[in-house]
């Protein structure tokens, strides 16, 4: 894993987050984005999270992950 590695992985996992839309993914199914690894999920999180582009919510037992509001696509 590298800067790289993770950088391609934030992009795909923001793909998804902005098909996803306002609802978000589970924390589980981020992980198993494909074309990504587990650990490469979590470090492009923390890249993402860091950039300020996506915000994190407890659901019951769950972790949802979703864009911020200015990074939807409308």
């Amino acid at each position: 894993m590298n800067q790289e590695t993770i950088g391609y992985a934030a992009g795909v996992i923001w793909a998804r987050l902005n098909d996803a839309g306002e609802e978000g993914l589970s924390l589980s199914a981020i992980k198993k984005t494909p074309g990504v690894k587990a650990d490469e999920a979590i470090a492009a999180l923390g890249w993402l999270a860091r950039e300020g582009k996506i915000g994190f919510e407890t659901v019951k037992r769950a972790i949802r992950v979703s864009l911020v509001q200015a990074e939807l696509a409308c």
